[in-house]
């Protein structure tokens, strides 16, 4: 699949990963629907990309809005070729800690944001794609590529809602990707391991150097622009499919 000309829908989009995907997508001529909950990161994002971007603020988890934007896109006469989905969130808790047991709501949350979202959008997305005419020189009505974390595999203490979000990501990549592919739709997932999005960018240099340090090599974090050159072959390379690609340096995760 060609990405110039392309429409994209990324969530989590108006920053760290998704907004790195939407910054490097729209250099290679594609079109962007940004999808996030954080409206003055949004807009201002659209603003840096220009006409080709647009901003929409959505819950990924809820089947109504998720739905209504959908109509809205197709009321709009926008062909969706590709659903990257980066919206999620990782807190950390202990199971049993010194303030007592994992909250459950909490547990709920991460599992609710991190997988029932990105399954709802990418359903939705599956939808509209499957009624796309295949392009005679290329083989993909879509592609759609979630984001899981290293943590699916190696999840440290403390991270067990978000190991067991991350791990229901990679789960579900190759049932769907054997679903889909009677329709020419592709599903991929990307397993980042310590990259450098904002929140960790707020943290001390001495902390950011202590994690670089983690990573066999290159002994540094992942840069978002790294994960977003990911992307880009993903979608252009047409033989990925239902498969989970680490992006990490080689590390592999210490218990804590």
């Amino acid at each position: 699949m060609k990405i110039q000309g392309k429409h994209f829908v990324i969530t989590g989009g108006a920053s760290g990963l998704g907004a790195a995907v939407a910054e490097y997508l729209i250099k290679q001529g594609a079109e962007i629907s940004l999808i996030d909950m954080n409206i003055e990161a949004g807009h201002a994002l659209v603003k840096l990309l220009g006409v080709k971007a647009q901003f929409f603020q959505l819950d990924v988890t809820s089947e109504t809005q998720v739905e209504q934007f959908f109509i809205q896109m197709r009321d709009q006469a926008i062909e969706l070729q590709g659903l990257i989905n980066c919206a999620g969130i990782g807190p950390s808790a202990k199971v049993v800690g010194k303030e007592g047991l994992h909250d459950l709501a909490l547990f709920n949350k991460v599992l609710n944001i991190n997988v029932t979202g990105s399954f709802n959008m990418l359903r939705f997305a599956a939808q509209a794609m499957s009624t796309n005419k295949l392009d005679p020189q290329e083989e993909d009505r879509g592609v759609i590529i979630n984001t899981a974390s290293v943590a699916a595999f190696d999840g440290q203490i403390g991270q067990a809602a978000y190991a067991a979000s991350k791990g229901a990501v990679v789960a579900m990549t190759l049932p769907i990707a054997r679903e889909l592919g009677r329709h020419a739709i592709r599903v991929m997932t990307i397993a980042p391991g310590i990259m450098e999005t904002p929140m960790l960018k707020a943290m001390p240099q001495n902390v950011q150097d202590a994690l670089g340090q983690m990573v066999p090599y290159p002994s540094r974090l992942g840069k978002p622009q790294e994960f977003a050159a990911l992307v880009a072959h993903i979608i252009e390379n047409s033989y990925l499919n239902g498969e989970v690609i680490r992006l990490d340096g080689a590390i592999r995760m210490a218990p804590k």
